[in-house]
């Protein structure tokens, strides 16, 4: 009869496909092209197919650099964090975003905030998960 072999305490490392220089460049310029994205769907949204106004494009502009601080503050701070307040960052992020949109196509406050809810906790339920399985009890990344 066979047996598997003992897995090893420390698991090989991955090997890193770009370098560190990608990695740096990424993370600079995702938040930026989220936030621009963000802010182009939003005055979108809020323009509602007629002509484009300085306040469309002064609420594209002012969501998009709102959008691209906030994505900034959660992607520093969040890591840092247990994975249960790391997961609820995530899904406050997501759901007040989502909410956010939502709100611009001139529903009430409490459908926005309702449906909101779903999104917040599936981001929750994922960012958790993911964390759960890629982290020993102390919160160290496995991998």
């Amino acid at each position: 009869m066979t047996h598997p072999a003992p897995l090893s305490e420390t698991p090989a490392p991955l090997p890193d496909v770009f370098s560190e220089r990608t990695h740096t460049l990424a993370r600079r310029t995702l938040p930026m092209l989220f936030g621009l994205t963000y802010g182009y769907w939003a005055a979108a949204i809020d323009r509602d197919g007629g002509p484009i106004t300085g306040w469309n494009v002064l609420l594209g502009f002012v969501s998009a650099l709102a959008f691209m601080l906030v994505l900034t503050a959660v992607l520093v701070t969040a890591p840092r964090l247990r994975r249960e307040v790391h997961a609820a960052t995530w899904a406050s992020f997501a759901g007040i975003a989502f909410g956010f949109l939502y709100s611009q196509t001139d529903e009430s406050v409490l459908r926005s905030s309702l449906l909101s809810l779903p999104v917040a906790a599936a981001v929750g339920a994922m960012a958790f998960y993911w964390h759960y399985t890629h982290e020993d009890e102390q919160g160290h990344r496995l991998r």
